[in-house]
């Protein structure tokens, strides 16, 4: 595994204590906000390795274990069933991309140990959310208190992609500016056609349930900084939350870091789809950061548009038709326009082939297609579902993988 010199600055890299692996260790470094730095988060189902049922408890030596072998990059997330890690801050997306395979590639062999599989996607097609038990963590305790039985059943996984950016006014310009893009990520990214063992008829259910939790879905109109502030401001002097990471919406300004963190899409299966959905999302914040004026053009109309487009790349992923001023606007041509308005950024950048990926997710489909797919070649065996994807989480692999017998009835 090799680095670019500007990025191992802010790595400490260390031999695991069997000396078969690289442990990759935050140096807590920021990198240069002119840069446009990025990382990235994903959030993983634990599940059976023989059966592939969601976990229901978890034991905590298992996190501390995952975190010990990422260096302090692996965590648990709000539900026992779900594992997150993130990645340092990279510049180079190709490092990204390595330590987002050695993350994963940990996790796994930890989770292994414990007689556990990683599976990347959006909802885990066979799980029972009312079986599903909070972290034993204070913070996620104390939300299941508030959400109740809206917080159990968010039995769902995403990526987070942060991109950093140091101006804070000009943040917000974009992510107003961001809006009528934020459709096109989820329908890319869509890994959740199933739940509770059936399938939704959406591509990417994730979202729909997600709707369910306050403070969720698309950003409103803000006008900057300052009127977000207030916001925020009266939301805690209510009591209603204790900080503003308690705003989930599908994109929001961090509140550690100078970023810009994007939440729509689903967790990818594949890592190169990951990859290239949070270069598209790191490139267009570029174009977007540049051209602070553009956000004045995102209108209540433009917004009540994307809000449309939402639902739609929920419904549809991939074979997405999307609504316009204009008139309906294939998910071919809108990213092709959208490609075509961050070259310059894409070869700023240096990740101009991980922008061309997203032209191959359209034409082979997003995890959901295969899913879908594995389920129908099986006699619609949902386990064959839940084995495609575990094993599909590791090797990248785009074929659906076939079960040698169906399950049980």
């Amino acid at each position: 595994m090799t680095f670019a010199s500007d990025v191992s600055k802010l790595l400490r890299l260390a031999p695991s204590e069997d000396k078969q692996h690289v442990v990759i260790r935050s140096a807590g470094g920021g990198g240069n906000p002119a840069e446009y730095s990025f990382g990235i988060e994903e959030e993983y189902f634990l599940a059976d390795r023989r059966s592939f049922e969601v976990a229901i408890r978890t034991p905590n030596e298992l996190f501390e274990s995952a975190n010990w072998s990422t260096g302090g990059q692996a965590m648990r997330e709000m539900l026992q069933s779900q594992l997150e890690v993130a990645t340092n801050v990279h510049v180079d997306v190709n490092d990204a991309r390595e330590e987002l395979r050695f993350l994963r590639r940990e996790v796994a062999n930890v989770a292994a140990q414990y007689g556990f599989v990683i599976m990347a996607c959006g909802t885990h097609p066979s799980a029972v959310w009312r079986m599903s038990q909070p972290s034993p963590k204070p913070r996620y305790e104390e939300m299941i208190e508030d959400l109740r039985s809206i917080g159990h059943r968010n039995m769902m996984c995403g990526m987070h992609v942060h991109v950093q950016l140091p101006d804070p006014e000009k943040r917000m310009a974009v992510m107003r500016a961001m809006l009528p893009h934020l459709p096109l990520f989820i329908a890319l990214s869509a890994s959740s056609p199933f739940w509770n063992s059936h399938k939704t008829g959406l591509k990417g259910y994730r979202l729909a349930a997600y709707s369910e939790l306050p403070r969720t879905g698309l950003p409103e109109l803000f006008e900057g900084k300052q009127d977000f502030d207030a916001y925020v401001g009266a939301l805690q002097r209510s009591g209603v939350i204790p900080d503003e990471s308690h705003i989930w919406w599908a994109m929001r300004p961090s509140m550690k870091h100078p970023t810009l963190e994007l939440r729509a899409p689903d967790t990818c299966t594949f890592v190169d789809d990951a990859v290239a959905i949070a270069s598209l999302y790191r490139c267009l914040t570029r174009h977007l950061y540049l051209r602070p004026q553009l956000s004045r053009e995102v209108t209540a109309v433009e917004r009540a548009i994307a809000v449309e487009n939402k639902w739609r790349a929920q419904r549809y992923g991939t074979d997405c038709i999307f609504a316009s001023k204009d008139g309906p606007v294939t998910i071919s041509e809108l990213l092709t326009g959208v490609i075509d308005d961050i070259a310059e950024d894409a070869a700023a950048l240096n990740c101009s082939t991980e922008i061309e990926h997203c032209r191959t997710i359209v034409a082979r489909g997003s995890s959901a297609e295969f899913q879908l797919r594995a389920y129908r070649e099986s006699g619609d065996d949902i386990a064959a579902v839940s084995q495609w994807i575990a094993t599909s989480t590791l090797s990248g692999t785009s074929a659906p993988v076939h079960r040698s017998a169906p399950a049980p009835s």
